[in-house]
């Protein structure tokens, strides 16, 4: 190729490499199977494209779902590596990338890159990476995610939202259903009364939606047991697997504070547990475990079956030396008590 002077000529090189897909094989009711395929791919073929490729040419009863290819649908969503994620939107050169010490391994000759799949968790297999999203969908019902019947009647005209009203559906009208918050949740795999942070994620749309009237009934479904927000870990894995950015654990966040706002400290061992961890680390800078006995699972005296819960616990803790008879407050409790004023004034 001949170019004029000083004209840059742009070169570029198609590196392939072999990579060799494990995969998770599975059909319902059955133990699991790792299946292998080695692949000749390019670092920016995605890792639908070489389910694709895999099922196209090598083995045809390879079961996934897939549909829009361009991160819209939601429909790709898989365990790669470990992780949640959709398919279509990971390629193999971030993906090897990204977690080096376990995607490549070292042999005499040359390094072998290996990419493992598997199905979502906390949700069963049908058959391979397809699994039964009913329990996702259900609980995703479960918090009434439309607008309340009273503000659906059709008014004497359309309903206006200012753009600042608007804004605030933004993130949360992001999700695309995917599932992967789901399949990564702690709390759903050991608790599962609890609906989900992609429910909860789009119960905060509701509550925060200017067009909605149940607010307050939305609220006291949210805060029933463990089953809502409360029985959320805050381990923060919906944020980090999440797609869109919709940072489900940021919204189930915004739900409680909405719930504490309108809430005592006596209504609930959840809403005292919030309250008084923060009101006995804003006194002493850290907590004082006597107190917060009492207070969160006593209810300052009043629940006497709840004190008596305690006394196993408070024996073995006497016995050990491990109960503290006096507490002595932490030199910077000036300054804890600073930061939390400043948050709460920030957020009210």
């Amino acid at each position: 190729m001949i170019s004029e002077p000083g004209e840059a000529i742009l070169i570029i090189w198609w590196v392939t490499m072999e990579v060799i897909f494990k995969i998770i094989r599975q059909q319902q009711n059955s133990v699991p199977v790792v299946q292998t395929y080695p692949l000749q791919v390019e670092p920016g073929n995605t890792i639908l494209d070489c389910l694709n490729q895999i099922k196209w040419e090598q083995d045809g009863t390879l079961a996934f779902r897939k549909n829009c290819r361009n991160t819209i649908c939601g429909s790709c969503a898989m365990r790669i590596n470990g992780r949640s994620a959709l398919a279509c939107k990971e390629n193999v050169g971030s993906e090897l990338a990204r977690l080096p010490q376990i995607s490549s391994s070292k042999t005499e000759d040359n390094t072998i890159h290996e990419i493992t799949i598997a199905p979502l968790g906390n949700m069963p297999v049908i058959k391979d990476l397809v699994v039964d999203m009913s329990s996702f969908w259900n609980n995703l019902e479960a918090v009434a995610p439309y607008v309340s019947t009273a503000a659906r009647q059709v008014p004497e005209k359309e309903f206006l939202q200012t753009p600042q009203e608007r804004s605030l559906l933004d993130q949360t009208g992001n999700c695309i259903m995917c599932g992967a918050c789901y399949s990564e949740c702690n709390a759903r795999e050991v608790n599962p009364d609890f609906v989900g942070p992609h429910a909860l994620a789009k119960a905060y749309r509701m509550v925060a939606d200017s067009r909605d009237s149940d607010t307050e009934n939305r609220l006291e479904n949210y805060n029933e047991g463990t089953k809502g927000v409360w029985g959320c870990t805050r381990c923060l894995y919906c944020d980090s697997v999440c797609p869109m950015e919709v940072a489900p654990l940021e919204q189930i966040t915004k739900i409680k504070q909405e719930i504490l706002d309108r809430k005592q400290a006596s209504d609930s061992r959840s809403i005292r547990h919030r309250k008084v961890l923060i009101e006995l680390v804003k006194a002493g800078g850290w907590i004082d475990e006597r107190q917060f006995g009492i207070q969160v699972v006593g209810n300052y005296f009043r629940d006497l079956k709840g004190l008596l819960s305690l006394a196993p616990l408070g024996l073995r803790m006497l016995v050990r030396g491990k109960f503290p008879l006096s507490f002595e407050p932490s030199e910077g409790t000036q300054q804890v008590r600073s930061l939390i004023e400043s948050v709460q004034k920030t957020e009210s």
